[in-house]
């Protein structure tokens, strides 16, 4: 079997594999591979070069990784975010406007730890109440959160930015650093959408027949449906000292972050390390503290190491630069330089029947291989995957962050992608063309 035919083999078994949900990614990323590196030829001796190969490009992108989510997760647990997730909900003093860009505000600080799950989880118990008592669309809460976190999951301790650093061989912080203009404008956007999005909706309440128990609503009614709100939300009762040394700690790691100056890992291990004895005073209370957020390290941990032996074989054996080759040779030869943006065009659309691992894992190094033969770097290739893609991510049934936010607000996903698709694509379209603008992408 040609090695361009086994690695097409490969990668669609796997992608196939990923879609059917009967397989942990562990299993597609690790077995795949080896058959099709045993059936092309190589021996065992070749697999074990192969794999310590991708080992070492992924595993310090996995070590990075473990230590950011344990790391915002103690930060979580001190009640660092709290005081700020309630003065935006106080402030918004039951006004739409005010609440749908209070929503986008919450959820783009609820998703610094880079888990979707725990970014749903603090905000729609906490803002759904009043989307209710208001009479506001819920889908709109799901669409403002999932935007303002999609924005956010462009960090480089969140999925994305991991997994193209596991298929570059880069650090996510080298990665991250040329979209910091990107995100600002992102969160500038989201901002100024969240109003567009509350006129709107404050329009279509007005056109809404009253209702014979809230006839007489009005800003005192909604400002204490606010205030219940965010009174029922338990505060963490935390030092005034400790609380500042969580935030001088949070931005002097972000600061490492950005200007590169020590591995990623090795900022969040100093980070961790400080952060534990300052918050929890006992060496037992510490251990629980990672024992409670080890399933969540360690799941993507072990995802991203999985992958360095799907792309150690492909990239060792070279099925992937002989595929590479021959679709080139397929397409037409005006498209070949283009292809990295034509699928960053249609990257939200792709989220609807591609999952992240796929889409990062399996399409990723195809494209880079393909659009590199045209002379497109690398590097530019994945930030038009990725900035076409990542808005989308939350509109996907393929994440099962979503599934959680849909039965915490009693949805249903049908009407969340109606709702919610066509905004996210434009969102999408117009982060594309800043980035093209901006020189993040090139042709």
């Amino acid at each position: 079997m040609s090695l361009s035919l086994a690695g097409l083999i490969a990668i669609a078994a796997i992608v196939a594999m990923l879609l059917s949900g009967r397989v942990s990614p562990l299993v597609a990323f690790v077995l795949v591979p080896i058959v099709a590196a045993l059936v092309t030829g190589f021996g065992i001796d070749d697999i074990a070069t192969f794999y310590e190969q991708g080992f070492a490009r992924v595993i310090p992108v996995a070590v990075m990784f473990v230590f950011a989510i344990l790391f915002f997760g103690i930060l979580q647990d001190a009640g660092l975010f709290e005081p700020i997730i309630r003065k935006v909900l106080s402030v918004s003093r039951g006004n739409v406007v005010s609440i749908t860009v209070a929503t986008a505000l919450v959820a783009s600080i609820a998703h610094l730890d880079g888990s979707g799950a725990t970014t749903f989880l603090l905000t729609i118990p906490a803002l759904l109440p009043t989307y209710q008592r208001l009479r506001m669309s819920p889908y709109l809460l799901l669409l403002l959160v999932g935007l303002g976190a999609s924005i956010m999951n462009m960090l480089p301790w969140a999925g994305p930015l991991a997994r193209i650093g596991s298929v570059l061989g880069m650090s996510p912080g080298e990665l991250w650093q040329p979209l910091i203009p990107l995100q600002i404008f992102a969160l500038v956007l989201l901002l100024a959408l969240a109003v567009v999005l509350g006129l709107r909706e404050n329009r279509r309440i007005k056109r809404l027949p009253p209702l014979a128990s809230h006839a007489s609503q009005d800003d005192a009614a909604n400002d204490a449906t606010i205030q219940e709100t965010v009174d029922a939300q338990p505060v963490a009762k935390v030092p005034g000292w400790r609380m500042a040394f969580n935030a001088l700690l949070l931005i002097a790691v972000v600061a490492a972050l950005t200007v590169d100056v020590l591995p990623p890992a090795l900022v969040f291990m100093i980070g961790v390390a400080l952060a534990l004895p300052v918050n929890i005073t006992h060496m037992d209370g510490q251990m629980q503290s990672i024992k409670r957020h080890a399933p969540n390290a360690l799941i993507m941990a072990t995802i991203i190491i999985a992958a360095g032996t799907f792309l150690g074989i492909l990239n060792g054996s070279n099925m992937l630069s002989e595929l590479s080759a021959d679709i080139v040779a397929i397409l037409p030869e005006a498209v070949v330089p283009y292809m990295h943006i034509l699928i960053g065009i249609f990257g939200v659309p792709f989220d609807l029947i591609l999952s992240t691992d796929a889409y990062f894992f399996a399409f990723l190094p195809i494209v880079v291989e393909v659009v590199g033969n045209a002379g497109v770097p690398a590097v530019s290739t994945a930030y038009a995957m990725v900035i076409g893609n990542i808005i989308g991510t939350f509109v996907s049934p393929l994440a099962p962050a979503v599934w959680l936010a849909l039965q915490l607000a009693g949805l249903e996903m049908g009407k969340h992608i109606r709702y919610s698709f066509g905004i996210m694509w434009g969102f999408s379209l117009v982060l594309m063309l800043f980035a093209y603008l901006s020189g993040a992408i090139t042709l």
